[in-house]
């Protein structure tokens, strides 16, 4: 029950406009990663660029 809580409240994805090389984001915006384990773990981040 947990696991379906955290993975209804937080995205695994996630889209962000970037212009001239620089995401735009306002002021108080930003982006965090978190890790719901008490044991260490190793995990991969993917990020693609799509121009249009």
């Amino acid at each position: 029950m947990p696991a379906h809580i955290k993975a209804a409240m937080m995205p695994v994805s996630l889209s962000i406009p970037v212009s001239d090389g620089r995401m735009m984001l306002g002021t108080w915006q930003g982006i965090y990663v978190v890790e719901h384990r008490r044991r260490a773990h190793s995990r991969q981040v993917a990020a693609v660029l799509i121009e249009g």
